[in-house]
């Protein structure tokens, strides 16, 4: 179906279930518990998810299939960003117009960034995608500040032209929305301790990311895609057989950009402030280890990368000792301060060690991420299903 094989559809079948059903699953304890710390069933939370899952798609895309490795991805997040914002202070703030024009100004500037940094491979290639990047937060930050709103970044006013919109009132603040559906705009239901919130925004995120999801798929199955996974295992030895690989992989990284300014245009959807810090490095660097992490050259390995480093950030980060001290209170005195002190360096501000200490592990003992560590838990259990049926299928003596 859909042009997927058999077990493509049902990987898509089963990213649209979690999605769809991201408010239940993310919520899995009751209000007012002590685990309900760990909810992350929020819509800001849930829109990070799928938002930075596509960014993390289509920074696979490049990286996982070509093996050419970009530390320069944040400046197309940053670019579709504000792409996106002046679209919708100039002609609606309806969010289908804003994320396609993020769409295409990133691509655009993905195809100039990507023409000439492909010059060079390896570590040349990457240091060149950082320079850019750094050169374009640089310039949003100070140069273009007439365009870009400099350290204050941008956000809509009520006198913002917005031409196919029509005039605030006074006090009238502009919200994004689609078709008059703000994308604030929520629903909540109440199951016993259980509160549920489902979110008009994120599910317009959703329904991009599947789609997104979806586009890659196709990608990494298509005769395109091969070509790119010859250029990562030898891109040489593909050159001696005539193919030239530079307009493959300019494609693959005009195609990653794009998906990194529909990720910008989506935050702007969801949160329409604009600031030059999107296209700082260390946003770069953040969806290099969503990738690793989830599983580079995998189709949900990204997302799932993207998901946990998500989680951890705002979860993981607000744990504090007050909360510490009331999940051990019925320890001893002694005892409890002293597990509160193992503990706590690797919570609330020190969550990046915590992230760092799961990030060597799986660089060590997982290569391929995530999405290997599941291949693994389910090869072991399919290997016991075996041996018993072959335990019960052999005669007594």
């Amino acid at each position: 179906m859909l042009g997927l094989d058999k077990k493509d559809f049902n990987l898509l079948l089963i990213v649209a279930c979690l999605t769809m059903l991201a408010p239940f699953i993310l919520n899995p304890f009751p209000e007012g518990s002590g685990l309900a710390q760990f909810n992350a069933g929020y819509p800001d939370l849930m829109q990070r998810f799928v938002i930075f899952g596509i960014f993390a798609i289509g920074f696979n895309i490049l990286f996982g299939l070509t093996g050419y490795l970009s530390f320069g991805h944040a400046a197309f997040l940053g670019v579709g960003s504000y792409a996106a914002i002046w679209m919708m202070k100039l002609l609606t703030t309806n969010v289908i117009p804003a994320m396609i024009m993020a769409v295409v100004i990133a691509g655009v500037f993905a195809l100039v960034v990507g023409y000439v940094s492909l010059r060079r491979s390896g570590i040349y290639f990457s240091i060149l995608t950082l320079a850019f990047a750094q050169m374009s937060f640089a310039m949003a930050y100070s140069v273009l500040t007439p365009i870009t709103g400099g350290e204050t970044g941008l956000q809509l006013k009520l006198a913002d032209a917005r031409i196919l919109d029509g005039a605030l009132e006074a006090g009238e603040q502009a919200r994004a929305n689609i078709f008059g559906l703000n994308m604030s705009s929520s629903a909540e239901l109440s199951l016993g301790s259980w509160l549920f919130t489902f979110n008009a925004g994120y599910y317009l995120a959703a329904i991009v990311m599947l789609v997104a999801f979806y586009l890659a798929i196709r990608i990494f199955r298509s005769p395109f895609g091969l070509m790119l996974r010859a250029v990562k295992s030898n891109q040489q030895r593909m050159n001696y057989t005539g193919l030239n690989a530079r307009p493959y992989t300019l494609a693959a990284f005009v195609i990653s950009g794009m998906y990194a300014g529909l990720a910008g245009g989506l935050m702007v959807a969801m949160d329409t402030q604009v600031g030059p810090e999107r296209m700082f490095w260390t946003a770069s660097g953040e969806v290099v280890l969503m990738t690793i992490l989830g599983g580079a050259g995998t189709l949900i390995g990204p997302v799932l990368g993207a998901g946990l480093i998500k989680y951890m950030e705002n979860i993981l980060s607000k744990i504090n000792s007050d909360i510490l001290h009331t999940w051990f209170a019925f320890l001893p005195d002694g005892l409890e301060d002293l597990i509160i002190t193992l503990i706590y360096p690797f919570i609330g501000k020190g969550w990046h060690l915590t992230l760092g200490i799961i990030f060597m592990l799986v660089v060590i003992f997982l290569p391929g991420g995530l999405v290997e560590g599941g291949q693994r838990i389910a090869k072991l259990f399919k290997r016991k299903d075996t041996s018993e049926d072959t335990a019960q299928s052999t005669p007594a003596e």
